[in-house]
């Protein structure tokens, strides 16, 4: 039985083939001016459809990720920093801290890039194929108090739990009341093995207790499931931000 060539198209509307159906023709003539052979011409048809179809989950993972901005490591400020470990640094966006399940602080005084290496790194998870949730802590302790008060906390911390990898930006800027802390001491516990973290934090660990309502006790639990698998870069500087009033 002779194929009919004009059910094509319905046929890959219908297998939601849409870089083959649009480039089928043209990639059919230019093969035919190589004198490629059949089997080079349906690789290009493939590879296209996989680069396009790779390239909309990236774009939905991105959306769904809830960066403020995007950001990537080439855009990074290495001259600012007076301290920072670049290597160390370079080396984590192989990520292989996301496939090992562990963590990733950032630690320094505002203004340092802190918040810029997170999103990249999270940013970077994205196109490797992993599910990334960007958030400020005081927003993920005030969104799980709302839901607790609806009696809908188990449920809300789902959604800081499933990622694949979290960014939680700006840890310990503002104080966290006893409530507070026990929230976001259930997000870093549950997350203990089975998830990454990248936190950013302008506090040396040794003032955490200062932050969690004085509570030396759930400071030092947040801690110690925080960096038993974890690295911790130190960066020290002066703000970026204010670079236009500190420069002559």
């Amino acid at each position: 039985m002779k194929p009919n060539a004009s059910l094509l198209p319905q046929h890959l509307d219908y297998l939601k083939l849409p870089f083959i159906q649009e480039h089928y023709t043209a990639l059919a003539q230019q093969c035919a001016q190589q004198n490629c052979d059949p089997v080079e011409y349906l690789r290009r048809l493939i590879e296209g459809e996989y680069i396009q179809r790779r390239q909309r989950v990236i774009e939905r993972r991105v959306k769904a990720a809830r960066f403020p901005v995007l950001k990537t490591l080439d855009q990074f400020r290495w001259d600012w920093p007076k301290k920072i470990n670049r290597l160390q640094l370079q080396h984590l966006f192989r990520l292989q801290f996301v496939a090992d399940k562990a963590n990733v602080v950032l630690l320094g005084t505002v203004g340092v890039g802190k918040t810029h290496l997170a999103t990249a790194l999270g940013y970077a998870a994205c196109q490797e194929g992993y599910a990334v949730l960007f958030a400020d802590a005081i927003s993920v302790i005030n969104d799980l108090s709302a839901a607790h008060k609806r009696g809908l906390l188990k449920h809300q911390l789902k959604k800081y739990l499933a990622p694949e990898l979290l960014v939680l930006d700006e840890l310990c800027y503002l104080p966290i009341d006893q409530h507070g802390a026990d929230l976001l001491f259930q997000v870093i516990s549950r997350r203990y093995e089975r998830g990454s973290i990248v936190l950013t934090t302008n506090k040396p660990f040794k003032q955490w207790a200062s932050i969690f309502n004085n509570d030396s006790t759930i400071a030092s639990a947040v801690l110690d499931r925080l960096l038993h698998h974890a690295e911790a870069i130190i960066i020290e500087g002066s703000s970026y931000r204010m670079k236009d009033q500190v420069e002559p």
